[in-house]
């Protein structure tokens, strides 16, 4: 009987007779002693092929990467029983040369005895640490789909990295992976939960979903305080920390903090906001600051004073907009962020902008760039889209038309490359009252923009005072 272990010996032995080599020329070729060669081909029982051996021989007779993989699976299971040591190089060999066929036949086989869970989730957290995210993947999926227990902390962790490598500027898939993931959270362990809640609230951020992006806040200070109490049962003078945490300490007690502020300023509720900018506005008291730590508490200090300029602007304190300029002046990489509120600002209480906005470039040609290493890539994207639109707004108010529609399709642009569907709908909203200053050329861009839309988009007009975020425009 023919197996696969059989078939890869047999194409060896015939790649040899067609090359004229003996055993020993063959084997000074590949870099393999004769006498393992001669064991892998005539030995009683055969000798087992190691996945380096293979790809040498491979090589040794003018094959590709790869050659024969698909028959080495069942020199993985020697008699049905599967050798962990032999598997794991073969599966790591097969993810630095993208042979997903391969690793989903091993896996395959391997779930048989559900056991097996735990060694694949050993090998994905090895990759997964040695920053090899894309490569791990499939390795978690298979311990998702076949962890036995479901309250498990592996299954938990295993939801997470799938998580994390799944969010990104496309807002739809962000939100798909955040739905998967909600319902592992509180599974998770403290260091892994106090993460995984700053990255939930950002994608809640980007999604605007300001009251989910509340209950993270609030969560992660009941965390944190949670943290806190359990160092007063230790030492009073130290707090008690989770270990392998991605950020320094202080940062999760200041994210605590503002994001509970950020998400009821998107709610209206300004004075409630400014009570908890005051929670990470100074944090050089916070215990055992490191050069990291000292870094991180200055960022929150120059924050607190951006999100203090947003709360007085909103609240139609318009005195303090030159203040707010001379901050930006000083603080170039909050131009960005503080240029939404500003905005929003001139457009709820008709302020005159304009100054402001050549100032910092905001011309009809200009892509809005800034250092984007400041900001996450998802964070710059979705900000970039945000303020194209409430741009595109401005200049309708002030009746500048034209360039109104010049903001409004590159702000359509964006938010279908990055399927921001809400988005598309405000802007499409507002291109339809402009449609009659548009050019042939214009129009047709629209046009096309439009036909990338998904079909579950729909499109549909809606009055111009809707499209503002915030609340009603007064004068």
């Amino acid at each position: 009987m023919i197996t696969n272990t059989t078939t890869i010996r047999l194409e060896i032995e015939k790649g040899i007779r067609q090359r004229g080599h003996s055993l020993s020329s063959f084997g000074k070729l590949a870099g393999i002693n004769r006498g393992i060669i001669s064991g892998i081909l005539n030995g009683n029982p055969p000798k087992s092929i190691s996945i380096r051996q293979l790809d040498l021989m491979a090589e040794a007779l003018g094959h590709e990467e790869g050659w024969m993989y698909e028959y080495y699976v069942d020199e993985c299971f020697i008699n049905e029983k599967a050798d962990w040591r032999r598997i794991k190089a073969f599966l790591l060999r097969c993810t630095e040369i993208g042979r997903y066929d391969c690793i989903q036949a091993v896996l395959d086989r391997l779930m048989e005895d559900l056991s097996n869970t735990i060694s694949v989730f050993g090998l994905a957290e090895e990759l997964y640490e040695e920053g090899k995210v894309k490569e791990a993947i499939p390795f978690y999926e298979c311990v998702i789909e076949n962890e036995k227990h479901q309250h498990s902390e592996r299954l938990a962790i295993a939801h997470y990295r799938v998580f994390r490598a799944s969010i990104g500027e496309n807002t739809e898939a962000s939100f798909r992976a955040v739905i998967r993931f909600e319902p592992y959270k509180n599974r998770l362990p403290e260091n892994f939960m106090l993460d995984a809640l700053l990255q939930l609230a950002n994608v809640y951020y980007l999604i605007q979903e300001w009251r989910m992006m509340e209950r993270c806040a609030d969560e992660l200070r009941s965390l944190l305080s949670t943290v806190y109490k359990m160092s007063e049962n230790s030492k009073k003078s130290d707090i008690h920390w989770p270990t392998s945490t991605d950020r320094h300490p202080v940062v999760y007690y200041g994210q605590g903090f503002l994001l509970k502020a950020a998400a009821l300023e998107y709610l209206g509720k300004y004075e409630e906001a400014k009570t908890y900018i005051l929670g990470y506005a100074d944090l050089s008291w916070f215990p055992n600051l490191d050069e990291v730590g000292l870094n991180e508490v200055a960022k929150f200090k120059v924050l607190a004073e951006a999100n203090t300029h947003n709360l007085d602007l909103l609240m139609g304190d318009a005195k303090k907009l030159d203040e707010y300029v001379d901050f930006l002046e000083r603080y170039p990489n909050e131009i960005l962020p503080s240029m939404i509120t500003i905005i929003d600002s001139a457009n709820k209480y008709d302020l005159d902008i304009d100054h402001i906005l050549s100032k910092f470039s905001f011309d009809s040609d200009s892509s809005i760039h800034f250092d984007q290493g400041y900001y996450n890539k998802s964070n710059y994207i979705i900000n970039v889209c945000m303020i194209q639109y409430k741009l595109a707004l401005y200049h309708f108010f002030k009746k500048r038309y034209t360039l109104s529609i010049v903001f409004i399709l590159k702000s359509i642009e964006m938010s279908i490359q990055i399927e921001n569907k809400p988005r598309i709908l405000d802007c499409v909203s507002l291109f339809e009252q402009l449609k009659e200053y548009a050019t042939d050329s214009q129009l047709e861009t629209y046009h096309q923009l439009i036909k990338g839309v998904n079909e579950d988009v729909e499109v549909h007009r809606k009055p111009i005072s809707d499209a503002i975020d915030s609340s009603s425009r007064n004068k």
